[in-house]
């Protein structure tokens, strides 16, 4: 089981290292451009940040990791670094489930 975690954490590094190509690709294109002068410095610079920008929204929205807390420890930092967003979907989905279980003790 474990190796299934290495290559899953593989698979997320290979991802990650395909998007920061790209970047690198797309800034060596941007800046033959500007040589060639089919784009001016700022133009370039403009399109550089864009695609930066465009490439981490990409990876938020498409790049979903999921871990186990193994300890109360690792369940603590999870939640340190989760976003307020994501804390109060939590509680919902924590408080979803207290009315399940609730409902289902009431049925017996």
């Amino acid at each position: 089981m474990e190796n299934f975690g290495d290559n899953i954490k593989k698979v997320l590094l290979a991802g990650i290292g395909a998007v920061a190509v790209t970047g690198e690709k797309s800034k060596e294109l941007l800046d033959e451009m500007v040589k060639k002068g089919e784009l001016t410095v700022e133009q370039g610079k403009a399109l550089n940040e864009e695609l930066k920008h465009n490439i981490k929204k990409t990876m938020k929205e498409k790049v979903n990791v999921s871990v186990k807390a193994s300890s109360p420890e690792d369940l603590d930092t999870l939640l340190d670094e989760m976003t307020p967003e994501q804390i109060a979907r939590l509680k919902e989905r924590i408080l979803a489930k207290e009315e399940g279980s609730r409902e289902e003790n009431t049925d017996e």
